[in-house]
């Protein structure tokens, strides 16, 4: 069976929802359900028609046109009739057919509103009389892979004309004369693998057709339109959410990985919720959101929280909110289309510069109910002092550690807590103990060995659970899922949890009307550690000779020296990691629903117009909370949970009872309106020409509000109560008193109003090529007041070339060689922008007694737009029926006007000045190959890969906002560098004399820096490591499968990024503390003259050493008021060297997956229509640089360590009933 669209014009997908019968949907809505007689339908559909010498095809195109009737049929057959006359004047349509059909050998059959035209009789091609006595029957029955039977299945032997196709219950029947030879039956239907079948004498012959994945991926998906891949001008991927899914992953977004080319993927941690940040061809702005926009089902998704821009851009920034996506079930996707080129994201205009991911939820199919059920058990491994990247002392190695410090006399912290060696020594020393109670000291310190991350994080067991039902009819489809996954992060107390809903209903209202109704809503709720404590920071850096708990069970506390109020107190508290975390929280609880109305009428078969109304609404509450007997509060009150604060101001006492709850309450709210009318016509002799229009009108409102709150005195524990201060004296807490007049309630309120017109044109002839124009405009409350400056048009032109259909025709190696090419237009605004200066109004002042206001944001009328333009050229090709595909696409983008911030004239009032300074450009390409090297039989190999690069540069003045950090951290944006660039001490080796580190810092000629930027002291002083976004990314997937085994692969890689090896000195800059673990490197530092030629780590200088000032605080901190301080300390500067900057490059194996599905014989003996069960791993092994020590490359030492991207091992669970 051969599908044209120029022969028959079905509506493309059309088949995997009426023909393949797959069974969808409803619990939450009352199914409507209405039965018409198919051939009485028919009998009433009449048609007009005079034509002379035309082919069968063109008259079946008229019947098409004039009726809702859809065809299907053999093309070769059809051609075979030739050209014939047929007049009719409102004639039924049946009545037409059996006129041009008698004596053909062709018949009709009719299924709902199809038409299947195909061999006359079960008997399709006589059988000579001599052989009548000897033939075989043949029967059977074709299902599709949920075992509903399949219409209209050509059904032959192959190598013959004999043959007929299935029945409306899937059956089919014939005779065939018997001989010597190996009867093989071929089954083919469009949209399904054409499949054979040796007959060796089986009574029954039942065969279950599989979709050709080829058939069903002739689509793309903008939000807007759907659109025919072969004819597509755009640079789009899209991937199927089956293809991708990963057992007892929530998220889709962290699906991505190395599966979409020309999209970067960078998770900085393993913590339940972490938002990993995504790129699509490179940065397109500097100081804006970089994050591409979400599209759920063609409406554009916000996130729950508004983050500001310069956290999402930080490479450091741990992201556990979530993003717009965060609530939709993965198991309720279909597919996923990547926008990238100006011609596909056009019609998003300025939101859509960073590109564009649509997501595509599932829908109903004709069919009975099928109830499915999805599980996965998952347990993800906890971080283990045995894993190579934990390089740290254990306690006797840290007990050793000490001593030898002590025995070279090192002068430890005066304030450090007196635990471990150190402390022991201590109190030898100071006469509180004796030797021999030393000695058993120092033995049972060397003995604790505190397993810091078995007691603070924990192998985390998940799981997830979905539940849907679908089905329908020709009039009604549904499609229903209920969802709960539970996540828990290997952090101890940290989850997320998540309920999900899903209802979708697609309604025939009446020939020309089609209603699409759709509800989404999800409820959160996630539990973190609040942000002072950091359980992998503290297992990373305290030493394992510190006891956790007494030999009782109890918990140990140690006596911590925390500052009071404005570091001015000298309180020892007590402290323990354990405590304080069951004694804080921080959690989020999150809700959302959408409601979807979409409304078709078809006013003519050429011509419909859509209305689409979406709301949508979120509430969100982020609570922390510290108890009253937590440290952190303690160090408020300057004093333990059992003491009474002390008033006056020696107390220096903040807080004298209860504890802190810090809330933050975000309401949005979100309303589009979207009219749209879309126009197809297909015209000429051999409807040759093709022209579809879509022009459309859009209306999108946004307003969000939300609440922040600080309160103290807060008793959780005591049933969520407030401590009583009503009688408390503030007089007598002064510091307590000045909080409270200085701390307040904050309101915030945000409208904004978007007024959107857009327009498509694509001319198309035959397969030879396309040419496509879109453009849309947006007007919005956000931007400037220059009215020639409000309104930028984003635009694209775009064309496609059929080489093979145009050239290379006859070539049969050759399947397909399509040339793309686009240009466009974006444009990009920052929100905040105002033409007037913003005040906000403050309470009395009490200096003043009066009202006062703070300056908000000065007036920026002159702010234009960031445009982008960008060209794209890609190609395709395909070879050997498909076997071999290789694309490529090469792009190059160029944003100016690029917003920067400016220095200005501090009479201004304020020091930078946020303009239009400076330009942006990407450039890039991509490389994609997918074949089937080994098909045989039962077995079959599959592999895909992709390669893409992308290199920036930016051209902008220097300016002052950025601090020393930011270029040591790759954050500050350098002219003529790429985004993310960072700046290095470069190390010259260790003093031979004292083993400290060399730097060139421009000691002897200081004069050089003076009254030059801290950008050009950089520069000078600093070399350039690289950047920390990867140049180069891909992945190898590879499938192999057996039957109903399948095993399956994915290899991501990732190169030419650098990152920092963990600090050594950090930790201990200060001086060695008792309580701070050190890395086992410094087992090999620097200790005596020579020690320089075999090692690179220095040596730790004693705070009795003539030098240690010197090197504690480096020259341009003593002389900033004529040379930018460009380094701290000696310590610090090694641990931003050159020589702890490593190479980022790695290889993941990023999931392996092995699924059984049990097969057709198996199924019959249980009640599933189908079932399978998976074993998966994520995240299984990295391969990376030797020198990083087994430290994860998405582990940058930029900032304290977070918690790596953890191994995880899921048992997955699928059946449908």
């Amino acid at each position: 069976m051969k599908k044209s669209r120029w022969c028959f014009q079905v509506p493309r997908g059309y088949w995997r929802k009426s023909w393949k019968i797959t069974k969808m949907f409803s619990v939450l809505m009352c199914a409507l359900t209405f039965s018409v007689s198919a051939a009485a339908f028919a009998q009433h559909e009449r048609v007009t028609l005079n034509f002379r010498q035309a082919t069968v095809r063109q008259v079946l195109n008229e019947i098409q046109r004039q009726t809702r009737l859809s065809f299907i049929y053999n093309t070769e057959q059809t051609e075979q009739l030739g050209q014939i006359s047929v007049e009719a004047h409102n004639e039924s349509v049946t009545s037409l057919l059996d006129r041009i059909l008698t004596g053909t050998g062709l018949t009709w059959k009719i299924q709902e509103d199809l038409i299947l035209i195909s061999q006359a009789g079960p008997e399709t091609t006589a059988i000579p009389q001599a052989q009548e006595q000897e033939t075989v029957l043949l029967t059977g029955t074709v299902t599709d892979i949920q075992k509903m039977p399949l219409p209209g299945v050509t059904v032959k032997i192959s190598g013959t004309s004999f043959g007929t196709s299935t029945d409306a219950n899937g059956k089919f029947r014939f005779s065939y004369p018997k001989n010597k030879a190996q009867i093989v039956l071929e089954f083919s239907f469009v949209g399904m693998q054409t499949t054979s079948v040796k007959y060796a004498g089986q009574k029954e012959i039942d065969v279950i057709l599989y979709e050709d994945q080829k058939e069903l991926d002739e689509v793309v998906v903008t939000g807007y339109q759907v659109l025919d891949k072969r004819t597509q001008t755009s640079a789009i991927t899209t991937v199927k959410a089956e293809d991708i899914m990963i057992p007892g992953v929530t998220s889709i977004d962290q699906m991505l990985e190395g599966r979409i080319p020309e999209m970067t993927f960078m998770l900085n941690s393993g913590e339940v919720g972490a938002t990993p940040r995504l790129r699509v061809r490179g940065t397109s702005t500097l100081l804006g959101n970089r994050e591409p926009l979400w599209v759920l089902d063609g409406i554009v998704m916000t996130d729950p929280v508004d983050v500001d821009p310069d956290d999402l851009n930080n490479p450091d920034y741990l992201n556990i909110i979530g993003n717009a996506i965060a609530g939709i079930n993965p198991q309720d996707i279909e597919r996923i289309d990547v926008l990238k080129d100006a011609s596909a994201t056009a019609l998003y205009g300025t939101r859509a510069a960073n590109g564009v991911i649509v997501v595509t939820t599932k829908k109903g199919r004709i069919g009975k109910p099928v109830l499915s059920y999805s599980h996965s058990s998952k347990i993800t491994r906890r971080p283990r002092y045995t894993d190579r990247n934990i390089n740290l002392m254990n306690s006797q190695e840290r007990v050793r550690f000490g001593k030898e410090l002590a025995d070279q006399h090192y002068i430890f912290p005066t304030q450090m807590p007196m635990v471990g060696y150190e402390g022991a020594l201590y109190r030898l020393q100071s006469g509180l103990t004796d030797y021999d109670t030393f000695l058993n000291e120092v033995t049972w310190y060397e003995q604790v060995n505190t397993d810091w991350f078995d007691i603070l994080t924990r192998d985390a067991y998940s799981h997830s659970h979905t539940l849907n039902v679908s089905g329908g009819s020709d009039i009604v489809r549904y499609y229903a899922s209920l969802g709960y996954d539970r996540d828990n992060g290997v952090s101890n107390t940290t989850y997320t949890e998540r309920y999900t809903v899903t209802a979708k209903m697609d309604v025939q209202m009446t020939s020309k009307m089609l209603m699409a109704i759709k509800l989404n809503g999800n409820v959160q709720k996630k539990n973190h550690l609040v942000s002072t404590l950091d359980a992998m920071d503290y297992a990373y850096n305290t030493t394992r000779a510190l006891p956790c708990f007494n030999e009782d069970g109890s918990l140990f506390y140690y006596e911590r020296y925390r500052g009071g109020y404005g570091g001015q107190g000298n309180k020892y508290l007590h402290y323990n990691i354990v405590n304080e975390i069951d004694n804080s929280s921080s959690g989020y609880d999150g809700k959302g629903i959408q409601v979807d109305l979409n409304l078709k009428y078809n006013i003519l078969p050429t011509w419909d117009v859509t209305a689409t109304g979406s709301y949508s609404v979120s509430s969100t509450l982020q609570e922390d909370w510290w108890g009253d007997k937590t440290a952190y509060v303690a160090a408020l009150k300057n004093g333990e949970y059992e003491d009474k604060p002390i008033p006056g101001d020696d107390g220096k006492c903040i807080l004298p009872y209860g504890g802190i709850l810090k809330t933050k309450n975000s309401d949005t709210e979100n309303l589009t309106f979207r009219l749209q009318s879309n126009y197809r016509k297909l015209f000429g002799e051999d409807d040759q020409h093709l022209i579809t229009a879509l022009l459309g009108y859009e209306v999108n409102m946004l307003r969000s509000k939300s609440m922040n709150n600080e309160v103290r005195g807060y008793l959780k524990e005591r049933g969520m109560q407030f401590a009583d201060m009503s009688s408390l004296n503030l007089d007598d807490y002064p510091l307590y008193k000045e909080w409270l007049q200085q701390n307040h309630l904050t309101l915030t309120r945000g409208l904004t109003n978007q007024l959107s017109l857009y327009l498509s044109l694509t001319y198309g002839y035959r397969e030879y090529f396309t040419l496509n124009v879109n453009g849309r405009t947006d007007a919005s409350n956000k931007f400037g007041s220059r009215s020639n400056e409000r309104l930028l048009p984003v635009w694209s032109v775009s064309g496609m070339w059929n080489i093979q259909e145009t050239f290379l025709k006859e070539a049969s190696w050759l399947s397909e060689m399509r040339l793309r090419m686009s240009y466009g237009m974006q444009g990009n605004m920052l929100d905040g922008q105002t033409p007037n200066m913003l005040i906000t109004q403050q309470p009395i002042n009490s200096y003043y007694n009066e009202n006062v206001s703070n300056v908000y944001q000065f007036p920026n009328p002159n702010l234009k737009w960031e445009e982008t333009k960008q060209t794209n050229i890609g190609l395709d090709m395909s070879f050997f029926n498909g076997r071999l595909n290789i694309g490529g696409d090469f792009y190059y983008k160029k944003t100016e006007n690029v917003f920067s911030w400016v220095n200005v004239a501090p009479t201004n009032g304020l020091t930078s000045y946020l303009m239009n300074n400076g330009s942006l450009k990407n450039v890039g390409y991509s490389v994609t190959l997918s074949a089937t090297p080994v098909k045989i039989n039962d077995f079959a190999w599959r592999i895909s890969t992709s390669y893409s690069a992308n290199k920036n540069k930016t051209q902008t003045d220097a300016v002052e906002k950025y601090e020393l950090e930011d270029y040591l951290a790759g954050t500050a944006i350098i002219s003529g560098e790429s985004v993310g660039t960072f700046y290095s001490y470069e190390f010259l080796g260790l003093n031979a004399q004292n083993g400290t580190p060399v730097f060139d810092d421009y000691t002897d000629r200081r004069h050089l820096l003076e009254d030059k930027s801290l950008e050009d002291v950089v520069r000078m002083v600093m070399t350039k490591s690289g950047t920390r976004e990867p140049v180069f990314s891909g992945n190898l997937f590879n499938t192999f499968t057996w039957r109903g085994i399948t095993l399956s692969f994915n290899l991501a890689y990732s190169l030419g990024s650098k990152v920092r090896l963990f600090a050594l000195y950090e930790p201990i800059i200060s001086g060695v503390s008792a309580e701070n673990n050190v890395r086992k490197e410094f087992v090999n530092r620097w200790q005596v003259p020579g020690d320089e030629k075999r090692t690179r780590i220095p040596a730790i200088i004693n705070r009795s050493d003539e030098m240690y000032d010197y090197y504690n605080r480096h020259w341009s901190q003593e002389q900033s008021n004529k040379t930018k301080t460009f380094a701290y300390n000696l310590w610090d500067m090694y641990d931003n060297s050159d020589i702890r900057v490593v190479s980022g490059n790695y290889l993941k194996m990023q999931t392996l997956t092995l699924r059984y599905s049990l097969q057709p014989k198996l199924l019959k003996k249980t009640p599933f229509s189908s079932a399978s069960v998976s074993f998966s791993t994520q995240n299984l092994f990295t391969i990376s640089a030797k020198a990083l020590k087994g430290q994860d490359p998405s582990q940058a030492g930029f900032a304290k360590p977070n918690l790596s991207v953890r191994p995880n091992y899921t048992i997955g669970l699928n059946v449908s009933f």
